[in-house]
């Protein structure tokens, strides 16, 4: 049997959950007219809960005490990264162009070493920062097709200004991961879960004429029970023992990979055709996260 080693088996574990997460803006975008946005993020929740309450229940029993004790670090966390980042992206979706979510995405890696800074004081080295700005030059040559001038074109609305406070969100996510407290993985999950549901659910009420007319055909069931387990369920976990794992700077550059993923799932789902500016893209993307990751391996040392 192969045994990666810690950091190899967090990298990868990073890919898979990009793969998941830029399913999911597809399937966001793809139902913004079938499905209101704070609903979709109530039913993305509301699934993810339940499905993990079951297995969660002893260990947050277990863990009452942690609980009580750093509630804050907690109630802080699932506001940020499972309520706020959500909302404000299915709520973008529904306005924006994926190329335009994609451009803005592309800033949480920066804004995570940003936030280090500014909150923890901790300084990303040269070698760090050429890798983050590597990949982040991939996703714009990605988003802008090869073309510089295309920037000229790129317009911005509303939706823009939505996504743009999810990225904020998930940098404060990505960076304050370091204050979560030691509770079993069941247990944080269960209760950043559950904060996701009780902050969702006064705020898809809103949307309840939307939701009176709503078709429940088999595409809505099934984009529902997508994003509830497999962005949900299965990349959260993953992200977080990423985190745990590599710290947050060299986590959230891994955010650089969903455009690529977006533009191959494309490819697969929709028959769009890859060009020569996505496989610059993909190489400048992957050679940023090398350099971060040799970075990462020569420090610890």
């Amino acid at each position: 049997m192969i045994r990666l080693r810690p950091q190899t088996a967090a990298y990868a574990m990073l890919a898979l959950v990009m793969l998941l997460w830029a399913g999911n803006s597809i399937v966001g975008r793809a139902v913004r007219d079938d499905i209101p946005p704070l609903f979709l993020a109530l039913l993305r929740w509301t699934g993810a809960l339940l499905v993990i309450a079951p297995f969660a229940a002893r260990h947050v029993a277990a863990d009452r005490a942690i609980i009580v004790r750093h509630w804050p670090a907690i109630l802080l966390l699932g506001l940020l990264g499972v309520a706020a980042f959500n909302a404000f992206l299915y709520s973008g979706l529904r306005y924006t162009t994926a190329s335009n979510g994609m451009l803005l995405q592309a800033a949480i890696p920066a804004l995570v070493l940003l936030v280090d800074f500014l909150i923890f004081r901790a300084r990303a080295g040269i070698g760090a920062i050429a890798g983050v700005a590597l990949s982040t030059l991939g996703v714009v040559v990605i988003v802008l097709q090869g073309h510089l001038t295309a920037l000229s074109q790129v317009a911005f609305n509303h939706g823009d200004a939505l996504i743009l406070c999810g990225v904020v969100a998930w940098a404060l996510y990505t960076s304050l991961l370091r204050l979560r407290p030691q509770l079993h993985a069941l247990s944080f999950l269960g209760l950043t879960f559950a904060i996701g549901v009780v902050t969702m659910a006064p705020l898809a009420a809103a949307e309840w004429r939307e939701i009176a007319a709503m078709a429940w055909t088999p595409g809505v069931i099934a984009a529902i029970l997508y994003v509830a387990l497999l962005p949900s369920v299965v990349a959260y976990a993953l992200f977080n023992a990423a985190v745990a794992t590599l710290g947050p700077a060299s986590a959230g550059q891994a955010i650089t990979l969903m455009p690529l993923f977006g533009a191959l799932l494309a490819a697969l789902t929709l028959g769009e055709q890859l060009h020569g500016h996505h496989f610059a893209g993909m190489a400048l993307i992957l050679g940023g996260i090398v350099v971060s990751a040799i970075v990462r391996a020569r420090s610890a040392q």
